[in-house]
Parts: C-alpha cells; structure tokens; sequence
C-alpha cells in the first residue's frame, strides 16, 4: 500500500510525465491534422497553407511550446540536457556527419526521384519542419518522459519503452499527414521508421542528426504523394519554411543552453553525497 504522499508522489509524476506530454501530442497532432493532412499538402501545393502549418504546428506547437513542458521537468531533475538531446556544437556536428552518411547515400544512389537530385533536394527541405518537429514532440518530450517515468526499472526497460511507445507516436502522426498514402503500409512503414529513429535517438541523443535522418526517410515515405508543382516549381516558400525551423531549433538550443546547463559531478564528490 502506497502511503498518502507516495500517491500524491506518483499522481503527480503521472501529470507531469505522461499526461501532460500527451495532450501536447495530441494539440500537436490534431494542428498538424487540420493544417496539412485534412488539405493534403503536401499532395497540393499551397505556399500559405505550408507557411501556416510551418509557423503553428511545426514552430509555435512542436518546437516553442515543448520548450515550456520540459521546464519543469529540468527543475526536478527527471531530464537533462544530454537526454534530451542538445548537446555541444562539437558533439553535433560529429553526429550529424554520422547522419549525413545515409542522407548522402540515398542523395547519390537511391534517389526515389531517379536521377532528379533536385527533386530530392526539394522534398527533403519539404519535409525538414516536419521532421524537427516530430523529434521535438515524439522523443525530445514524450520519449524522455516517459522512460523518466518507467527509470525505476532500469535503463532496459526505459529504452524499450520510450522505443515502442515515440514509433507508435510517430507513426500516427504520420498517417494524420498523409504522409505515407493510404493502403494497408500506410502505418507499418511509418512505425518501422519511428523505431529506427527512436533507437537512433536514444543511441546518440542528438536532436539535429535525428531531424535528418527522419527527414530523409519522409522523402521516402512522401516520394509517392508529393505534388510535382512543390519539387519542379523553381520559386517556392520551401526553402524560407525549412530555414525558419532550423533557426528556431537552433534559437531554442541557445536558450536551453543557457538556462539548463548540465554540469557533471566529479566521481569523488557524487562518492562523497556532495
């Protein structure tokens, strides 16, 4: 029997680990939802309607909002920097050269656009909003939460948890985007993805990488159901929506930065209780 501060303890610890990066979830998801999978457009071009759903779902909710979430979670210990995935500018371009290995290869021999680089280079800045946006949401808070919430039962547990739970996360958003079509693949390739890109996360910790290599599988989710007009048109807001995200991710890396510094404990001090 739970004592009455162990069941406020663990009511509390529900709230704020799970419930609470649930409904941020869910507004994202139903955002998401309304402003590009309803419309389809990624199928249909629509610069304002890309713009929108770049600024609302991807930034204002996927991006600013999570930054408010995890406050709390900082102050009470149950994430850090490092579990989240910000790390030193050092550490980040080692990861991303490490994500830019596949990102290239796909680039230069597996184009789903043929021998149209161009085409790739397009659809990969197409889906770059969506990907941050889906690794700020699905791992940066949901998957961190909850393996703080199952970390009693070891580092196993907390890995396979978060893994199973942020694919299944990401494969829904997936779906409400229409990203991978319709059919009876539509959330089996887009759950595979998600645990990909979960172990890839929770291996690394590195937001940027992680937002490449999603982007990079999108295309390939998208290739069959992106509109021609939003690769092949030569002015577009596509590029100023994909640099709009990358600015605030990066914005958002300075301020955390700044604010929620992980400072390791020298090994004699944690022996020490200091």
């Amino acid at each position: 029997m739970l004592s009455g501060d162990q069941k406020t303890g663990y009511l509390s610890a529900v709230i704020r680990l799970l419930l609470i990066p649930l409904l941020v979830y869910c507004a994202w998801l139903v955002e998401s939802f309304l402003l590009a999978g309803y419309n389809h457009l990624f199928t249909h071009p629509d610069p304002t309607g890309l713009v929108m759903y770049t600024v609302i779902s991807c930034i204002v909710t996927a991006m600013i909002l999570p930054v408010i979430v995890i406050h709390r979670a900082f102050i009470t210990g149950a994430v850090n920097m490092f579990q989240i995935g910000f790390r030193s500018a050092r550490r980040t371009v080692v990861a991303c050269s490490l994500a830019g290995i596949p990102l290239y290869a796909a680039f230069a021999l597996a184009n789903p656009f043929g021998t149209d680089k161009g085409a790739f280079l397009s659809a990969f800045l197409l889906m770059l909003p969506t990907a941050i946006a889906a690794v700020m949401i699905c791992w940066v808070v949901a998957g961190t939460h909850v393996q703080a919430f199952v970390r009693e039962g070891g580092s196993f547990l907390s890995i396979a948890v978060g893994t199973v739970v942020t694919s299944l996360l990401f494969g829904i958003m997936s779906l409400a985007l229409g990203i991978a079509g319709t059919g009876r693949d539509a959330l089996f390739w887009p759950i595979c993805t998600g645990l990909a890109a979960a172990l890839f996360f929770f291996a690394v910790r590195d937001v940027y990488a992680t937002a490449l290599l999603v982007a990079e599988a999108n295309v390939f989710l998208s290739a069959g159901s992106i509109g021609p007009l939003w690769i092949h048109t030569p002015a577009n807001v596509i590029p100023v929506t994909a640099l709009m995200s990358g600015v605030v991710l990066v914005g958002i890396h300075w301020y955390l930065s700044r604010h929620y510094a992980t400072i390791p404990v020298p090994v004699k001090m944690r022996e020490q209780g200091l």
